[in-house]
Protein backbone atom coordinates (compact mmCIF):
# COMPACT_ATOMS: atom_id res chain seq x y z
CA UNK A 1 0.00 0.00 0.00
CA UNK A 2 1.74 3.15 -1.20
CA UNK A 3 0.72 6.54 0.11
CA UNK A 4 1.92 10.12 -0.01
CA UNK A 5 3.29 11.48 3.25
CA UNK A 6 3.70 15.21 3.58
CA UNK A 7 6.82 16.72 5.07
CA UNK A 8 4.75 18.18 7.92
CA UNK A 9 3.19 14.81 8.82
CA UNK A 10 6.53 13.04 8.65
CA UNK A 11 8.17 15.65 10.87
CA UNK A 12 5.30 15.54 13.35
CA UNK A 13 5.63 11.75 13.58
CA UNK A 14 9.30 11.53 14.42
CA UNK A 15 9.10 14.54 16.72
CA UNK A 16 6.30 12.90 18.72
CA UNK A 17 8.37 9.72 18.93
CA UNK A 18 11.38 11.57 20.26
CA UNK A 19 9.30 13.45 22.79
CA UNK A 20 7.43 10.44 24.15
CA UNK A 21 9.46 7.26 23.63
CA UNK A 22 11.75 6.55 26.56
CA UNK A 23 13.30 3.23 25.43
CA UNK A 24 15.29 4.53 22.48
CA UNK A 25 18.51 4.50 24.49
CA UNK A 26 18.46 0.70 24.28
CA UNK A 27 18.39 0.93 20.48
CA UNK A 28 21.54 3.04 20.57
CA UNK A 29 23.28 0.63 22.94
CA UNK A 30 22.33 -2.44 20.89
CA UNK A 31 23.31 -0.74 17.65
CA UNK A 32 26.73 0.12 19.10
CA UNK A 33 27.32 -3.41 20.40
CA UNK A 34 26.45 -5.07 17.10
CA UNK A 35 28.78 -2.74 15.20
CA UNK A 36 31.60 -2.98 17.74
CA UNK A 37 31.55 -6.79 17.87
CA UNK A 38 30.85 -7.30 14.16
CA UNK A 39 32.13 -10.75 13.21
CA UNK A 40 32.01 -12.10 16.77
CA UNK A 41 28.72 -14.00 16.63
CA UNK A 42 28.63 -14.70 20.36
CA UNK A 43 28.89 -11.02 21.29
CA UNK A 44 26.61 -9.96 18.44
CA UNK A 45 23.91 -12.27 19.76
CA UNK A 46 24.24 -10.55 23.12
CA UNK A 47 23.96 -7.14 21.45
CA UNK A 48 20.84 -8.17 19.56
CA UNK A 49 19.39 -9.47 22.81
CA UNK A 50 19.68 -6.03 24.40
CA UNK A 51 17.15 -4.67 21.93
CA UNK A 52 14.93 -7.73 21.71
CA UNK A 53 14.46 -8.06 25.46
CA UNK A 54 13.54 -4.39 25.85
CA UNK A 55 11.74 -3.35 22.68
CA UNK A 56 10.02 -6.74 22.41
CA UNK A 57 9.52 -7.29 26.12
CA UNK A 58 5.77 -7.71 25.62
CA UNK A 59 6.49 -10.91 23.69
CA UNK A 60 9.44 -12.31 25.61
CA UNK A 61 7.79 -11.89 29.00
CA UNK A 62 6.16 -15.24 28.16
CA UNK A 63 9.54 -16.96 27.88
CA UNK A 64 13.09 -16.51 26.56
CA UNK A 65 14.64 -17.22 23.20
CA UNK A 66 17.88 -19.20 22.93
CA UNK A 67 21.01 -17.08 22.61
CA UNK A 68 22.81 -20.23 21.43
CA UNK A 69 20.38 -20.68 18.54
CA UNK A 70 20.71 -17.01 17.62
CA UNK A 71 24.49 -17.29 17.64
CA UNK A 72 24.32 -20.38 15.43
CA UNK A 73 21.95 -18.62 13.01
CA UNK A 74 24.47 -15.78 12.70
CA UNK A 75 27.25 -18.25 11.92
CA UNK A 76 25.19 -20.26 9.44
CA UNK A 77 24.05 -17.17 7.50
CA UNK A 78 27.11 -14.98 7.86
CA UNK A 79 27.87 -14.52 4.16
CA UNK A 80 24.30 -13.44 3.41
CA UNK A 81 24.23 -11.14 6.44
CA UNK A 82 27.45 -9.45 5.39
CA UNK A 83 26.11 -8.95 1.86
CA UNK A 84 23.32 -6.76 3.25
CA UNK A 85 25.32 -4.92 5.92
CA UNK A 86 26.11 -1.72 4.00
CA UNK A 87 23.32 -1.71 1.44
CA UNK A 88 20.65 0.98 1.21
CA UNK A 89 16.94 0.20 0.98
CA UNK A 90 17.02 1.98 -2.39
CA UNK A 91 18.99 -0.98 -3.78
CA UNK A 92 16.25 -3.51 -2.94
CA UNK A 93 15.16 -5.60 -5.93
CA UNK A 94 13.14 -8.72 -6.66
CA UNK A 95 16.38 -10.67 -6.90
CA UNK A 96 16.80 -10.22 -3.11
CA UNK A 97 13.69 -12.23 -2.30
CA UNK A 98 15.32 -15.63 -1.77
CA UNK A 99 18.05 -14.34 0.57
CA UNK A 100 15.64 -12.19 2.57
CA UNK A 101 13.24 -15.09 3.01
CA UNK A 102 16.09 -17.39 4.06
CA UNK A 103 17.22 -14.89 6.68
CA UNK A 104 13.71 -14.08 7.88
CA UNK A 105 12.43 -17.64 8.18
CA UNK A 106 15.62 -18.92 9.79
CA UNK A 107 15.63 -16.09 12.31
CA UNK A 108 11.94 -16.64 13.02
CA UNK A 109 12.86 -20.10 14.26
CA UNK A 110 16.03 -18.99 16.07
CA UNK A 111 14.15 -16.34 18.07
CA UNK A 112 11.16 -18.45 19.09
CA UNK A 113 10.32 -18.89 22.76
CA UNK A 114 12.04 -22.03 24.04
CA UNK A 115 10.69 -22.45 27.59
CA UNK A 116 7.35 -22.45 29.38
CA UNK A 117 3.78 -22.75 28.21
CA UNK A 118 4.49 -20.58 25.16
CA UNK A 119 7.48 -22.61 23.92
CA UNK A 120 7.55 -22.60 20.13
CA UNK A 121 5.76 -19.26 19.76
CA UNK A 122 7.40 -17.05 17.13
CA UNK A 123 7.64 -13.28 16.62
CA UNK A 124 7.89 -11.66 13.17
CA UNK A 125 8.41 -8.40 15.09
CA UNK A 126 11.55 -9.69 16.78
CA UNK A 127 12.89 -10.84 13.43
CA UNK A 128 12.53 -7.40 11.85
CA UNK A 129 14.22 -5.75 14.83
CA UNK A 130 17.19 -8.11 14.62
CA UNK A 131 17.52 -7.79 10.85
CA UNK A 132 17.43 -4.01 11.12
CA UNK A 133 20.32 -3.97 13.60
CA UNK A 134 22.36 -6.16 11.24
CA UNK A 135 21.70 -3.90 8.23
CA UNK A 136 20.13 -0.66 9.53
CA UNK A 137 20.08 1.08 6.15
CA UNK A 138 18.42 -1.85 4.39
CA UNK A 139 16.01 -3.75 6.65
CA UNK A 140 12.97 -1.83 7.97
CA UNK A 141 11.32 -2.31 11.37
CA UNK A 142 7.69 -3.20 11.94
CA UNK A 143 5.28 -4.34 14.62
CA UNK A 144 1.74 -5.67 14.39
CA UNK A 145 0.12 -2.22 14.27
CA UNK A 146 2.58 -0.86 11.70
CA UNK A 147 2.20 -3.93 9.50
CA UNK A 148 -1.58 -3.66 9.70
CA UNK A 149 -1.40 0.05 8.89
CA UNK A 150 0.23 -0.83 5.58
CA UNK A 151 -2.23 -3.64 4.88
CA UNK A 152 -0.25 -6.68 6.08
CA UNK A 153 -1.43 -9.56 8.26
CA UNK A 154 1.70 -11.54 9.05
CA UNK A 155 -0.06 -14.35 10.90
CA UNK A 156 0.57 -16.43 7.77
CA UNK A 157 3.64 -16.37 5.49
CA UNK A 158 5.37 -13.60 7.48
CA UNK A 159 8.57 -13.81 5.42
CA UNK A 160 6.62 -13.15 2.24
CA UNK A 161 4.74 -10.28 3.87
CA UNK A 162 7.97 -8.75 5.17
CA UNK A 163 9.57 -8.83 1.74
CA UNK A 164 6.59 -6.93 0.34
CA UNK A 165 6.71 -4.50 3.28
CA UNK A 166 10.35 -3.78 2.42
CA UNK A 167 9.22 -2.45 -0.95
CA UNK A 168 6.68 -0.21 0.76
CA UNK A 169 9.43 1.22 2.91
CA UNK A 170 11.65 1.62 -0.14
CA UNK A 171 8.92 3.74 -1.76
CA UNK A 172 8.47 5.73 1.44
CA UNK A 173 12.21 6.33 1.73
CA UNK A 174 12.24 7.75 -1.78
CA UNK A 175 9.51 10.19 -0.75
CA UNK A 176 10.91 11.45 2.53
CA UNK A 177 14.67 11.40 1.96
CA UNK A 178 14.55 14.78 0.22
CA UNK A 179 12.56 16.54 2.95
CA UNK A 180 14.67 19.38 4.38
CA UNK A 181 15.39 19.32 8.07
CA UNK A 182 15.30 15.55 8.58
CA UNK A 183 17.46 14.51 11.56
CA UNK A 184 20.69 12.84 10.55
CA UNK A 185 21.54 11.12 13.84
CA UNK A 186 19.90 7.86 12.72
CA UNK A 187 19.42 6.00 9.46
CA UNK A 188 16.53 6.94 7.21
CA UNK A 189 14.80 3.62 7.97
CA UNK A 190 15.01 4.30 11.72
CA UNK A 191 13.51 7.73 11.15
CA UNK A 192 10.72 6.16 9.12
CA UNK A 193 10.10 3.70 11.94
CA UNK A 194 9.83 6.59 14.39
CA UNK A 195 7.11 8.07 12.21
CA UNK A 196 5.35 4.72 11.77
CA UNK A 197 5.51 3.96 15.50
CA UNK A 198 4.08 7.36 16.40
CA UNK A 199 1.30 7.08 13.81
CA UNK A 200 0.24 3.44 13.92
CA UNK A 201 1.49 1.93 17.18
CA UNK A 202 0.92 4.79 19.63
CA UNK A 203 -1.43 6.96 17.58
CA UNK A 204 0.32 10.10 18.71
CA UNK A 205 -0.16 11.58 15.24
CA UNK A 206 -3.67 12.51 14.15
CA UNK A 207 -4.91 13.76 10.80
CA UNK A 208 -1.89 12.53 8.80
Amino acid sequence: MNREITRECFRKGYEEFRKNEKRDAMYKVANFLVKYFWGDCYEMANGLGVLLLTWNQAFYRFGPFSFEKLEQWLKDNWLIIESFKNRLISSLSESDEENIRVLFNGLLDALKIVEGNNAGRKSPVAVAKALHLLAPKFFPLWDEEIASGYGYDYSEKPGEKYFSFCFNMKDMAEQVQTYPGNPTDVTLLKLIDEYNYAKYTKRWVNGC
